[in-house]
């Protein structure tokens, strides 16, 4: 991005699926020079008030967020949310039902592993979330443990992607209501990562009428600028962001452990970051 300021839009912690505490990622934005970072964990805003008390300290903007899941045609899409109200009823009600839902796929996908011979256990799969919502990495963590695969990638490579032969139906709203429930919690929302939709299957596009539907339900943004995305998919999701009258953000999607991308990998300019925030609680 070329205007000044840098801002990751898109972090984990282990409140979600990543390796830091919240605390830690606020601090590695710090040391990286960043004027500020998104906290974006998985269906929860749990790691929200230790992110914003580490930024009060260290002097660096901390914007608060989510990465809500949702699903179209058995396919990943997941949506970036800022500055909401995860209190507010409806989406409260979504979350929870989403994280009871984690927890009964990964039992699934545990007896599906053990069906294939790789002998994880829930209960271990449930240690290593360590109280946060159950997710694929956890399971992959396991599936190294016993020595099945030689790392995290391989895991979902071979067994965890979506369609695997591990992988298990799950619980998620399509991406037109998920856009529908942050807005209606007062968020500003952005299709994240969207060139990895279909990439098992060779990179299969969003289709156009789900991605209009979603702009009409409120969508502001698209996080374009991604590590996993190669460059004509940037030049791509630029250029339909244009046509939408959409915004482009970038976020590093940092995590750490074996996914290790830096915080400020990928970076939002300010000029960026203001305009999302001036449309906090409008409507669609």
């Amino acid at each position: 991005m070329t205007s000044a300021g840098r801002f990751d839009l898109h972090t984990h912690s282990v409140r979600s699926d990543g390796h830091h505490t919240p605390r830690e990622v606020v601090t590695l934005a710090h040391g990286a020079g960043l004027d500020g970072v998104a906290l974006t964990d998985h269906d929860t805003g749990d790691g929200l008030a230790e992110a914003l008390e580490a930024g009060d300290e260290l002097g660096l903007e901390v914007i608060p967020g989510t990465e809500f899941s949702a699903e179209l045609g058995g396919r990943s899409v997941h949506v970036l949310a800022y500055w909401h109200d995860h209190t507010e009823a409806a989406l409260a009600a979504e979350l929870l039902r989403l994280r009871d839902a984690r927890s009964d796929r990964a039992l699934r996908m545990v007896e599906n592993f053990n069906a294939l011979g790789v002998p994880i256990t829930f209960t271990r799969v449930l240690e290593i979330a360590a109280g946060a919502p159950v997710g694929r990495p956890h399971l992959a963590q396991a599936v190294v443990e016993v020595g099945a695969c030689a790392d995290e990638r391989e895991v979902f490579e071979r067994y965890l992607a979506d369609g695997g032969p591990a992988d298990a139906p799950k619980h998620a709203v399509d991406p037109v209501r998920a856009v529908e429930l942050l807005r209606g919690a007062g968020g500003v929302v952005v299709l994240a990562h969207p060139a990895l939709f279909g990439a098992r299957d060779g990179g299969e596009e969003i289709p156009t009428d789900t991605l209009e539907a979603m702009v009409e339900a409120g969508l502001a943004g698209v996080e374009a600028e991604h590590p996993a995305h190669p460059g004509p998919a940037v030049e791509r999701w630029t250029a339909l962001a244009r046509r939408y009258g959409l915004l482009v953000t970038a976020g590093s999607d940092h995590h750490g452990g074996e996914r290790e991308v830096p915080v400020g990998a990928a970076v939002t300019g300010r000029e960026t970051l203001e305009r999302l925030r001036s449309l906090r609680g409008e409507g669609p």
